[in-house]
């Protein structure tokens, strides 16, 4: 499979950057994609197994999908990311919707810095009309793209730089920037965005035509690196946590509901029994220099289904376990009534038997 060129730049949003004042590059020439059709995530029924905290351990028995992270601009696979693939696991539990992505990584962290610590996204389609390639590929220009000129091209991102993000520690909505009605973290930069191109992207509630207060960043998550020596948690006068290089492997958790309460037309809401579209991006300091918006890595060339599971198999077991022992214990209260009478019968005809014979001439 070969990745060539996708427009999910921009994600590299450093938090004094405000939104849609970024530079994207400029995409050239022909696009083509060779993406693996066969390649999907499933999202499996699994309920109160997972604590968001950025360790796996609760992951374990959940199968992962594995993707080759090469570059956006440059998608030979001599230049893919060196330090391995990246596992993608999904689970729901009915109400929310969790993810783990993990990859291995020599441990890189500076703290205050965004572009030169490791960060990562989550893109969905939101329109369906909404492309992977162009970021939703509404073709109306900055100054003119709005909810109505660009109305079924919105994807919705989840951004995770980690620059002043504890390990271990949960980020994403809050009640300062909720009750601000935007989809903005202030305190670890895990946020809520939509977009309908690399030059059309904004928070949550924010866009051309104002602000809209009843948006919410819906999205929680947090991150790790096994490298760290301690769990029982860190704060941040531990940073910068461990020492640089050391091998291992970074853990990036994160969740949401299944379905908000958004009105605009900025967040995927999921289904259960039914597939979403979806991709990752990946940025890294490779030999300690800053990346920048367009030089991250993704797992493929177009969108990845995620396959909300209904669980119905494990419905199916239940209903099936619990007839079988429905049927069981009628089975038992009929042997037990049988024996029951079966005694009795017993007991009656003994007793017949014990009388003496009087014969009908003597009467």
């Amino acid at each position: 499979m070969r990745l060539l060129r996708f427009l999910l730049v921009a994600f590299g949003i450093l938090a004094s950057t405000p939104i849609g004042q970024v530079n994207s590059h400029q995409e050239s020439g022909e696009w083509r994609c060779e993406s693996d059709s066969e390649i999907q995530v499933l999202a499996e029924y699994k309920a109160g197994i997972v604590t968001l905290d950025g360790h796996a351990d609760d992951w374990k028995d959940v199968e992962g999908s594995e993707f080759s992270l090469l570059p956006a601009l440059d998608p030979d696979e001599d230049h893919e990311y060196k330090g391995g693939k990246m596992t993608v696991k999904a689970l729901h539990d009915g109400k929310d919707v969790y993810f783990l992505l993990q990859v291995d990584g020599e441990y890189a962290y500076t703290k205050g810095i965004n572009n030169k610590c490791p960060s990562v996204a989550l893109m969905f389609q939101v329109g369906e009309s909404a492309s992977y390639y162009n970021m939703g590929g509404c073709k109306e220009t900055a100054d003119k793209c709005t909810s109505k000129t660009c109305r079924g091209y919105e994807v919705d991102i989840m951004h995770f730089s980690v620059g002043n993000a504890i390990p271990g520690r949960l980020y994403g909505g809050n009640p300062i920037d909720n009750g601000e009605g935007n989809g903005g973290d202030r305190f670890g930069h895990l946020v809520d965005l939509y977009a309908w191109n690399p030059h059309c992207r904004n928070l949550d509630g924010i866009g051309p035509s104002g602000n809209d207060s009843s948006a919410q960043n819906n999205w929680k998550g947090a991150w790790w690196h096994s490298s760290f020596t301690t769990h029982s948690g860190f704060v941040e006068e531990d940073s910068p946590y461990t020492s640089s290089a050391q091998k291992g492997t970074y853990y990036f958790e994160f969740s949401r509901p299944l379905r908000t309460m958004d009105r605009l037309q900025q967040d995927v809401q999921f289904t259960i029994g039914e597939a979403s579209k979806f991709s990752v991006a990946f940025w890294y300091p490779v030999d300690g220099k800053p990346w920048h918006g367009a030089g991250h890595y993704s797992v493929s060339c177009d969108w990845v289904p995620l396959d909300i599971s209904s669980g119905s198999s494990v419905l199916t077991k239940m209903a099936s376990r619990n007839s079988w022992d429905a049927a069981s214990a009628f089975a038992l209260i009929l042997s037990v009534v049988s024996f029951c009478i079966s005694v009795f019968v017993g007991y009656w005809v003994s007793r017949g038997k014990a009388r003496s014979f009087e014969p009908i001439d003597g009467l």
